[in-house]
């Protein structure tokens, strides 16, 4: 009887605390976005502003993605990436305690350069904690690993919306003290991230190669057209590191997709707060509740990704992916009908089918790449950048046009998303 294999255990050596900090990195950024995300209502009422205003907020933080994501490759590949998730933690840490010392100036654009600090955070650390993952163990439980620490940045997208109460319970209108709630959260954030940074320069953690980069991004051996009878021959089935990226087709259109999934994303989540609170559905449900609501909204996300990765083994992903597009396609107009609880369900059954978007479209988009596989994931990451342009854009909309009427915006993006499900995923000619 075979022994079964250990997670964490790889030539004798025990990389459980590794993992465990690494663990926590996808908890951490998760908080961060999931907090963020619920700022926008608070920002409008302590400083007046209008929405296509407060989406500044995703703008600056989304905008560091395509700012940095280049940068931090180059980083990691010169001084390696232990010291690039230090970097990233330490940029994590320096931008929210930035932010929780200037909070008094009341300035809004301060606090948006603050986010463009913790935006650069962020991008090194996503760029480098896939690899670890596959390095903390034996290479044949590398894919539980990533899950299970995924898993982690799932729950933090719950937990942060919860933390934003203590934000929104700020009710003053007194100068000096309309951003003073959030100093706690951010010095509590920033000097957690900064003990993590810490706990790393004390780690000893294995170096990472190509092939673990490639086993990271889902990839390990070469798609061919024998793989997937619906991928179409393309000269032998695999990217040459001599050819451009962009000569392949279904990658060239999956970083439009993903872009178009991220910018939609950030629109849905970072206006159902003044979906819920513009609309007077109930008369408990004011500003200060707004964060349960999001809050909500994530742990149904959650719960469609993980039965959506359980579904995904009886049906292919791309079918899935065009039926769950296709689904948001539906709900969003009954969202933007102001039907009351019957457009809330809906708004939050745009949650729950938006869930497997983001890691299936990478999936698709990387596949058959071959050693340009880094390359390409680069640019994947690059692509978040669409939830700078978006928001802002959703937001002048709805300040026009009401709020409801807002989330018709998002649609095109989704059909997009449901040409690339149906027929732009197959690996073609350029």
């Amino acid at each position: 009887m075979s022994k079964k294999k250990s997670l964490f255990i790889r030539d004798g050596v025990n990389y459980a605390a590794p993992f465990a900090a690494i663990s926590a990195l996808f908890f951490l950024w998760g908080v961060a976005h999931g907090m963020l995300d619920t700022l926008d209502k608070n920002f409008q009422e302590m400083l007046h502003l209008k929405k296509w205003q407060s989406s500044f907020i995703q703008f600056s933080l989304y905008g560091a993605y395509f700012c940095m994501a280049m940068p931090a490759a180059i980083f990691m590949k010169k001084y390696g990436y232990k010291k690039g998730v230090i970097f990233g933690l330490l940029l994590f840490s320096g931008g929210a305690l930035l932010a929780a010392a200037t909070a008094p100036l009341e300035s809004f654009v301060c606090f948006l350069c603050c986010l463009l600090v913790i935006g650069a955070g962020l991008t090194t650390l996503e760029t480098a904690a896939n690899p670890y993952t596959t390095k903390l163990g034996p290479a044949e439980t590398a894919e539980r690993r990533i899950n299970f620490s995924q898993s982690f940045n799932g729950l933090a997208w719950v937990v942060g919306p919860l933390i934003a109460l203590y934000v929104y319970g700020n009710q003053s209108h007194v100068e000096g003290e309309k951003m003073i709630s959030i100093v706690l959260p951010f010095a509590i954030i920033g000097l957690a991230v900064l003990a993590v940074a810490f706990i790393f320069m004390r780690l000893k953690l294995p170096e990472i190669t190509e092939e673990d980069e490639n086993a990271a991004h889902g990839h390990g051996a070469s798609a061919t057209p024998g793989d997937d009878p619906e991928i179409l021959p393309v000269n032998g089935g695999e990217m040459t590191a001599t050819k451009s990226v962009w000569s392949k087709r279904h990658f060239a259109l999956g970083v439009a997709a993903q872009a178009c999934y991220v910018a939609a994303q950030t629109g849905v989540f970072s206006y159902l707060i003044n979906f819920v609170t513009d609309h007077d559905m109930s008369p408990r449900w004011d500003t200060k509740y707004g964060p349960y609501f999001l809050s909500i909204g994530f742990a149904l996300f959650m719960l469609g990704r993980i039965t959506g990765s359980i579904l995904m083994k009886y049906f292919k992903p791309t079918r899935l992916l065009a039926l769950y597009a296709l689904a948001v396609c539906v709900l969003l107009p009954v969202v933007s009908a102001e039907k009351g609880w019957p457009s809330l369900i809906a708004l939050y059954g745009v949650f729950f089918f938006m869930s497997i978007m983001f890691p299936t479209i990478f999936a698709l988009a990387i596949k058959g790449m071959g050693t340009s596989t880094k390359q390409a994931a680069a640019y994947l990451v690059m692509s978040v950048a669409g939830g700078a342009v978006f928001p802002p854009i959703m937001g002048a909309i709805s300040d026009t046009y009401g709020m409801a009427k807002g989330f018709l915006v998002p649609i095109p993006l989704f059909l997009f998303i449901l040409y690339y499900a149906t027929n732009g995923y197959k690996m073609k000619k350029a």
